[in-house]
């Protein structure tokens, strides 16, 4: 806490968790806990299971209201607005602000994230393979048979389609 810096004040700070910190306790006090920062993508996380519960459309207000913890409106704004960058969330203008929504249920968000993991990394075969490697035969299996249906994307049964390529 830098009390000498302009414009801080320790009310400023962002919400902390208390964890318990099992690799270095304090010797002096060693029942203390030390204070964690929620990461960004715990709080996107978080905002994002917010949006899927609404009914709809909803403000950064009420996202705000239904997170835990006490999170000032500028940040929700902030993780907000990643997400839209993200193409996570759409956003529609309502008078001066917005009104936001998941741009896909959880299934389509995970497989955001999956495929974002994967264009970050240079060798995207050792990726993949090592994913493979580490499914459980019955995932494998499906697996499989996911990458054949979309195979056939002409399959007017099939939901996979050609989506995402």
């Amino acid at each position: 806490m830098d009390s000498a810096r302009p414009g801080h004040h320790p009310d400023n700070e962002p919400p902390r968790e208390e964890v318990p910190d099992a690799v270095s306790p304090d010797p002096v006090r060693p029942d203390s806990r030390r204070l964690r920062r929620r990461g960004q993508g715990e709080l996107e996380a978080q905002v994002l299971a917010v949006l899927h519960s609404a009914n709809g459309p909803a403000t950064a207000g009420w996202v705000q209201e239904h997170l835990d913890g006490d999170l000032a409106y500028t940040t929700v704004i902030t993780i907000l607005s990643r997400l839209y960058a993200k193409n996570a969330v759409t956003r529609s203008r309502e008078g001066r602000s917005y009104t936001w929504t998941s741009a896909s249920d959880e299934a389509g968000l995970a497989a955001l994230r999956m495929r974002r993991v994967l264009d970050g990394e240079r060798d995207r075969d050792a990726v993949l393979a090592r994913f493979i490697s580490a499914l459980s035969p019955g995932d494998e299996e499906r697996l499989r048979a996911l990458l054949a249906r979309a195979a056939a994307p002409d399959d007017p049964d099939n939901p996979l389609g050609m989506e995402g390529r």
